[in-house]
């Protein structure tokens, strides 16, 4: 049994202090408030929280982040991305995507994620070949996640058309594509190798990816599982959508797929007011990545309608180019700033802090998204990011304040500890094994880039 002391607590009943966390077999065995530490408890000069969901990463494009940056031509967008993308992922082995991978991992467990959705769609060999095993390169994440601690939503990923209407692939798309009984081959034999604390789902990419009817087949792969899909995107993956069907992607989806609370609508960026409002009431997650949103120029999700509506939203970081959890909710507020032209946006009558709505609500649509159930209560897993209440971004802070605080005015540092599953992962703000990844990682990219 652990004992864990901490001067504030977010429990789910909102924040208390001088809390006290016992911790029995990676869970949360008691949660008392107002008592001093006894001895032999761990105490912390720290606000602790629950740790978050990275509801959607690519964990090998961590490798290729600042790549990117250069203009190739004047109308450079998501698609001109995706070309440098997939020259970069021509280059790489399993053993690459498992340290890659696991560099991002790392850096996600200091910011404050406790578990990711990995939307894994490397699957074949670097000439499109299939691997003796088909979860080759799932046994990569799965590494990548035991090597960093991070817990693991695993989400092979179903892709099989280069656009709508089942056009035929590109070479470029070689190294993710598969048909439905070798797909199904592929989920069993990832959920062989998966940790008994690991999730699985399925992920069919996008309308533009898989046809109607491949849709339904893959989905019955998930069972009781997350089930997580691209839409909207784009402004041209809308427009072509409306070409093949009369309809927009989400709309498409909300009217020939169960949507549920197992699905998880990623980015969901382009939607009309009636799009937002179906969306919401399905009781699926919006899986928003701000910062790689903004990075590609995708465009802004309508937050403000969509949490008016009561829609659940978990936040991501898809293509890892840079991995912060505060960057993340922080982004899509301004976001919202910028597009209304009003602070404190995503705020509102019931909760007057902007960043404990958004903790709040990223916290439990990211778990929904993930197939899991998070906060600081008994039973729970033992998931705990703890503030340092030294760091100078937490001066005079009241304990309402301090999610304000992290997300808008911290900078480095402002995590101490992490505990996924009741072990210890990141102490000092940094990760216990970060050392020996990052030296894996740079000989990796050393000669890959070469």
């Amino acid at each position: 049994m652990q004992h864990l002391w901490f001067e504030h607590a977010l429990l789910p009943t909102g924040w208390a202090e001088r809390v006290r966390i016992d911790v029995v077999d990676g869970r949360i065995a008691s949660v008392v408030c107002d008592v001093a530490p006894e001895t032999g408890d761990e105490c912390h000069a720290a606000a602790a929280l629950p740790g978050l969901c990275n509801v959607h990463s690519h964990g090998f494009q961590r490798g290729m982040a600042g790549l990117s940056e250069r203009r190739g031509r004047p109308d450079d967008d998501f698609w001109s991305w995706r070309e440098v993308m997939y020259r970069f992922l021509d280059r790489l082995t399993p053993d690459d995507i498992a340290a890659i991978t696991a560099q991002a991992y790392v850096e996600m467990l200091e910011a404050g994620f406790t578990r990711v959705g990995e939307f894994h769609y490397l699957h074949n060999d670097i000439d499109g070949g299939r691997y003796a095993d088909p979860a080759e390169t799932a046994g990569a994440i799965v590494e990548a996640a035991a090597n960093s601690g991070i817990g693991l939503t695993l989400l092979p990923v179903f892709y099989a058309h280069a656009d709508f209407g089942g056009a035929s692939p590109k070479p470029g798309q070689r190294r993710f594509l598969s048909d439905r009984d070798r797909f199904a081959g592929l989920v069993e034999a990832s959920r062989a190798k998966l940790p008994a604390d690991a999730v699985l789902g399925v992920a069919p990419h996008s309308l533009r990816a898989v046809t109607p009817e491949e849709l339904r087949d893959v989905v019955a792969l998930a069972a009781d599982g997350p089930i997580h899909i691209h839409a909207a995107e784009q402004v041209r993956e809308v427009n072509d959508c409306v070409a093949w069907s009369g309809q927009r992607p989400v709309a498409w989806l909300l009217d020939h797929a169960a949507v549920d609370d197992h699905w998880c609508l990623i980015h969901a960026t382009h939607l009309d007011g009636e799009e937002c409002d179906r969306l919401a009431a399905s009781g699926a997650v919006a899986g928003l990545c701000p910062v790689t949103e903004a990075n590609l120029g995708d465009g802004i999700f309508p937050a403000k309608r969509f949490l008016a509506t009561h829609g659940q939203f978990g936040i991501g970081t898809d293509s890892n180019i840079l991995i912060d959890a505060a960057g993340e909710l922080r982004g899509l507020e301004y976001s919202q700033r910028l597009a209304h032209r009003r602070r404190a946006v995503l705020a509102d009558e019931s909760c007057t802090s902007v960043g404990e709505r958004l903790f709040r609500a990223a916290s439990m649509g990211g778990a929904q998204a993930l197939g899991v159930v998070s906060g600081l209560a008994v039973g729970r897993p033992a998931d705990i990011v703890a503030l340092d209440l030294k760091h100078v971004a937490f001066a005079g802070a009241r304990s309402e304040d301090l999610l304000d605080r992290w997300i808008f005015a911290g900078r480095s540092g402002t995590i101490a500890s992490v505990w996924r599953g009741g072990r210890r992962w990141v102490t000092g703000g940094r990760h216990i094994a970060g050392e020996a990844v990052a030296k894996r990682y740079r000989q990796t990219l050393a000669r890959v880039l070469a």
